[in-house]
């Protein structure tokens, strides 16, 4: 794919049944990798949940187009968190997906060159992001490393919460 045919741009109304698509071929992704169910995955509460996490403006999401195709083939998507340890604000990626045919092609290197500009444009000093410290998982924290981010420790860990 020639990358001089790809644009990057915050997500429009149009954008999110294929956002949805893609977070559905992330998780399934990841879980096939570490064949655990790790994650529920409902199409439409995903797209609701996206819309209103957008429209707050407590989640951004940058999505990448085929400009000639106008198929979208990737998207990076980010929330501002808070830590003394990080200075005050900092941007975490949640998510960063390139659908897997248009991989090592320069795609997640544009996005994660848009989600620093964001940053910097929100004055965040800092992106995070997590990786499971997983052999399954090597290329992709290559890919992170490879772009400038290090390895600052820890695991990433959850328990859920059951409301009663």
């Amino acid at each position: 794919m020639n990358m001089t045919k790809i644009e990057i741009n915050q997500i429009k109304s149009s954008d999110y049944d294929d956002l949805t698509h893609m977070v559905g071929e992330l998780l399934s992704e990841i879980m096939d990798k570490i064949n655990i169910k790790a994650f529920n995955y409902n199409a439409e509460e995903t797209k609701i949940r996206a819309k209103e996490l957008v429209s707050k403006e407590k989640y951004w999401v940058f999505v990448a187009k085929d400009l000639v195709s106008r198929e979208t083939v990737g998207f990076v998507s980010l929330y501002e968190s808070y830590a003394l340890y990080s200075e005050g604000a900092y941007g975490t990626i949640p998510e960063l997906f390139v659908r897997s045919g248009c991989r090592s092609g320069s795609i997640g290197r544009k996005l994660l060159q848009k989600a620093m500009e964001f940053g910097a444009s929100k004055g965040w000093k800092r992106l995070e992001v997590t990786t499971p410290p997983l052999p399954e998982f090597d290329r992709t924290l290559s890919f992170y490393q490879a772009n400038g981010f290090e390895i600052s420790g820890g695991r990433k860990l959850k328990v859920d919460i059951r409301l009663s």
